[in-house]
Order: C-alpha cells, then sequence, then structure tokens
C-alpha cells in the first residue's frame, strides 16, 4: 500500500489551498494513505484546518522555533526525518514546493517527478512539457521514494469534512544555521492572493503605461478579484513580476479569468488553460487569445472596462 507525506504550505495561521489540491491528487493513487505534515513554530492552528480534508488519514506536527517562516534549507532536514514512513513524499508546485521539494529530492538521491498533472498509477504520472503544448507519460523507479511537485491547476481542493487525527511529532534534528530569514514582501491590500483566486482580471501591453494599468486594479476591486498581468506588461514596467501568469510565471486555475489588452502568446496560455471560464478583451479581432476565450469582446480597452464598471 502507498503511503504519502504532504507538505502543507502556509502562511500566518492559514493552510494554503494548495494542500488539499496535494491530497486531491495523492488520492487519485488507489488504497493510499495520506498523511500531511505541518512544520511551524506552532502548528495548531495549520494542523487543525489540515486534519478538516476529507482523506487525510493523520496530520504531523512538527513544532520549533525555526519553522516560524518557511525556509527550505530549514525544512528539508526535518522532512527527512521522517520521509522513510512513506513510499511517496508531495509538495505543490508553487514557489513554496518549488523551493523545498528539489532538496528532498537530492537527499533521497531520486529524480523529482514535477507538475504532476494526472495519476496514472502509484508510480505512474503525467505532466506537461513544451511550455503544455505535449503531455509525457513518466514513470518512477518501484522501490525508491517517489518525490513529486502537484500542479494544482489542475486538481480541485478536496473537500472538507474530515477528522485526521493530530499527533505530535519529537525530533532531534541539526538544522542549517547558514541561512536567516530577513523579510517577506507581499502584495498587499485585500485582494485575493492571484493564485487561489476564483477569479483573475489581467492586463497586458496594450494598457500602454503604468497609470493605465491601474484600470485593471479598480476592475479587480469590483469584482474582488486577482490580478494577474502578461510577461509584455511586466518587462514593460506596467506591473510587478509577482503578478506575471503564464509560463514563466504563476500557473494558476480560477472560476473566471478576464484577460484585458492581452494578445495571447503561447507563454501566456499555458498559464491560464485550465480556468473555468476565460474572457477577452481586445481591439485586435485577429488576437490567438480569442482562439480560446468562452467570451470575446473587440473593443477598446479604454472605454469598454470603464462601460463594465459602471453596469456593475
Amino acid at each position: 500500500m502507498s503511503k504519502i507525506l504532504i507538505i502543507a504550505e502556509h502562511l500566518n495561521g492559514q493552510l494554503n489551498p494548495s494542500t488539499a489540491k496535494c491530497v486531491s491528487c495523492a488520492s487519485k493513487i488507489t488504497g493510499a494513505s495520506i498523511d500531511i505534515a505541518v512544520l511551524a513554530a506552532d502548528p495548531a492552528a495549520v494542523a487543525a484546518q489540515a486534519a478538516q480534508i476529507a482523506g487525510v488519514a493523520r496530520v504531523r506536527t512538527l513544532a520549533n522555533a525555526a519553522n516560524a517562516h518557511a525556509l527550505a534549507v530549514v525544512y528539508a532536514p526535518q522532512v527527512l526525518a521522517i520521509a522513510g514512513e512513506y513510499t511517496h513524499v508531495f509538495g505543490p508546485s508553487t514557489t513554496f514546493g518549488k523551493d523545498l521539494m528539489p532538496r528532498i529530492a537530492a537527499k533521497l538521491g531520486v529524480s523529482q517527478v514535477s507538475d504532476v498533472m494526472a495519476v496514472v498509477d502509484a508510480h505512474t504520472f503525467q505532466r506537461p512539457i513544451y511550455a503544455g503544448n505535449a503531455i509525457v507519460t513518466v514513470k518512477a523507479p518501484a522501490g525508491r521514494t517517489v518525490v513529486a511537485t502537484v500542479r494544482t491547476a489542475s486538481f480541485a481542493a478536496a473537500s472538507g469534512g474530515g477528522s485526521a487525527v493530530i499527533e505530535a511529532v519529537a525530533m532531534d534534528v541539526p538544522l542549517p544555521t547558514h541561512t536567516r530569514f530577513v523579510s517577506l514582501q507581499q502584495g498587499g491590500g485585500d485582494r485575493p492572493d492571484l493564485q487561489t483566486a476564483r477569479v483573475v482580471v489581467s492586463g497586458g501591453r496594450a494598457l500602454g503605461s503604468a497609470e493605465n494599468f491601474q484600470l485593471i486594479y479598480d476592475f479587480a476591486d469590483k469584482l474582488k478579484a486577482g490580478v494577474g498581468a502578461s510577461r509584455a506588461a511586466v518587462d514593460s514596467g506596467y506591473a510587478p513580476n509577482d503578478l506575471q501568469v503564464g509560463q514563466t510565471g504563476k500557473i494558476i486555475a480560477p472560476e473566471l479569468y478576464i484577460a484585458i489588452g492581452i494578445s495571447g502568446a503561447i507563454q501566456h496560455l499555458t498559464g491560464i488553460k485550465d480556468a473555468g471560464t476565460i474572457v477577452a478583451i481586445n481591439k485586435d479581432a485577429e488576437a490567438p487569445i480569442f482562439e480560446v476565450a468562452d467570451i470575446g469582446l473587440v473593443a477598446d480597452l479604454t472605454k469598454a472596462v470603464p462601460e463594465l464598471m459602471a453596469a456593475l
């Protein structure tokens, strides 16, 4: 039987939805037993949230003052201390997971399976390649620990209603001291996080300037949506790079994605192809974005967006 350990992603006492999506992925492995590891200075609140995810057998807490901030160099030795009990170790394919999981794979001497988007069996998975233009099936060796990151845009979050056992793990593992936490910079305001927002409004180079990009923020606030940007908009300095959506930015799967002034380069489409509904506003009727949009509006965004906001 497969025993799977999922490393919880959390911040400020709140469990990130990426963890429940990893549970959905793990549950695709027939007969798997799923545990979640919560590393924190005080893991109680996060552990209680993790225990409510359906399909989770145990939540294992690793309390340590050094875990106050999610430093991969600090987390990895602690995960390795319990990884031997498991056949699989999963983490989300987010900034957190991409930082932590390769360290675990390297220390275990295995190749990481990255961006799992579908499960065939306990050792066989599918993942995208070539900017999502092709899907490759990869097989991890049997008898070795499978370390994988889960493409959270490909899985719905597991439901609540669980009642997993919470148990504390006591360990005395030497932790590195050559890396220390300095500060965390986050997008301010009350807007939802880009990677977990149900609705996302993104702007492209057609906005013309950073000042005009304020139109995207205003529209997003009307919809209580997250804000994204194309690489062209980021490279032009209209928006910060943490808002970039696409192959070299964030891969997202909101229920509604509104692309404003975005042409639809393949690198951008890679980041949004799992969105529920895609709406595009562009004055170029031949823009590639219209080939994937569920709803398209050929119009000047400087006129169309204010009209939509007024209607809202």
